[in-house]
């Protein structure tokens, strides 16, 4: 029997707040769902914010191989949607985040790409909400009953992102006691996020509890796109669902996702929904977006680009990867004016190191000892040499024009 991919990536989403990696209740449909899953426990963005991390989750390349692009998809990028194409399957995507918008580039290899930049938004929903994107989707697979070639389908949800302006209905669910208007909660995202008033720890709590409702809406989204695969007939189909960065709430004096390199941005959520299994895994290895594209195309049989650089997670006994690398230009906001230093990081083992290249700084953790990376331990351990010598080539390496 075919099966096709779906791909479901979710803005800025902690990888906290899902149940199935600690004692959150926010996402019961996916947790419902583990034991037909493989759950990556130690998987890393390449970067903490989209325009850093998209590069991996759709081509298999890292943010600043080519320079300092603000957005663009240049053609170097060998995306998975025009390998796919290339090997007859169908491709489909349905976003809503303007940075990956076709006007970037970001549509080469897509027979289908729905990016919501017409649709009709505001300062306070300024994004294409999931329950729509859901329906689009819906009516996309719908039009392939009877179709004979496999697809690979591609939805991203925006509804965790800033601003985060939830319903009663799930804010209730998080706390009785949260009774904010929708202009309240904008006016919370106006004066403390964007302002990043770290010192206004009664907003960010408040901010914090908004995040976790719209968390929680997201997860009743997925248990409704799970309803209309089934409905559709590809309930037996594989989802692997991930996020592209997390969001920081004062974890490490900011707010949002800044150009920063701490775990609660970087390591992200990753499982692979396979009906078929009846037991579900869960494994520690170091994994890295970079794999989700050779993935896709090895659960269509398909050979990766040469021009990748991460490697198929499955099957899990082969895989080889020993540690993940993230990169970023050292931005606050949406506010760049391409002369901010870079940010690098670099996971193995237990050991994570952080460089700063604007203080020529570095930063070590013992993420065993210390997972919320509140000891730096650069300089004091036996690792710190090698870890450096991980991460210098790698800084300004891309060609200056």
């Amino acid at each position: 029997m075919r099966r096709n991919v779906i791909l479901l990536t979710i803005d800025a989403c902690r990888k906290d707040t899902w149940g199935c990696y600690g004692e959150s209740d926010l996402t019961p449909f996916l947790d419902s769902i583990q034991d037909h899953c493989i759950r990556f426990d130690k998987n890393y963005s390449t970067g903490p914010y989209t325009q850093a991390s998209f590069p991996a989750i759709l081509s298999s390349s890292y943010y600043l191989d080519f320079g300092r692009i603000k957005g663009t998809c240049p053609p170097g990028r060998v995306l998975v949607s025009e390998v796919l194409k290339k090997q007859g399957v169908t491709t489909a995507a349905f976003h809503s985040n303007p940075y990956l918008a076709a006007f970037f580039g970001w549509n080469r290899g897509w027979d289908t790409y729905y990016d919501s930049m017409e649709a009709d938004v505001s300062d306070m929903q300024p994004y294409v909400s999931a329950w729509e994107i859901n329906k689009k989707a819906g009516q996309w697979l719908q039009s392939q009953k009877g179709k004979d070639k496999p697809f690979f389908l591609w939805m991203h949800y925006m509804d965790v992102h800033e601003p985060y302006i939830a319903t009663p209905e799930f804010t209730k669910a998080v706390d009785p006691d949260l009774n904010l208007t929708k202009e309240e909660q904008f006016a919370l995202f106006k004066d403390v996020l964007l302002k990043r008033d770290t010192e206004n720890k009664a907003g960010i709590e408040m901010l914090r509890k908004i995040y976790w409702s719209k968390v929680h809406e997201i997860d009743a989204a997925i248990k409704e796109l799970f309803g209309i695969l089934s409905e559709t007939g590809h309930g037996n189909d594989i989802v692997i669902i991930t996020a592209d960065h997390g969001d920081e709430f004062n974890d490490h004096g900011g707010l949002s996702h800044d150009g920063k390199m701490f775990d609660e941005l970087v390591n992200v959520p990753l499982i692979i929904y396979d009906p078929s299994l009846t037991k579900g895994i869960a494994t520690d290895v170091i994994t890295s977006s970079l794999d989700i594209p050779p993935t896709v195309a090895h659960l269509f049989g398909i050979e990766a680009a040469a021009a990748w650089q991460g490697q198929s997670l499955l099957p899990l006994e082969n895989y080889s990867r020993k540690g993940a690398f993230a990169e970023s230009i050292d931005k606050q906001g949406v506010h760049e004016k391409g002369t901010e230093p870079e940010v690098h990081m670099y996971r193995e083992g237990d050991m994570k190191i952080i460089y700063r290249q604007g203080d020529d700084s570095w930063k070590q953790y013992n993420l065993k000892e210390d997972p919320k990376e509140q000891k730096d331990i650069y300089g004091n351990d036996t690792t710190s040499e090698y870890l450096i010598k991980k991460v210098v080539p790698r800084v300004g390496r891309y060609v200056k024009k």
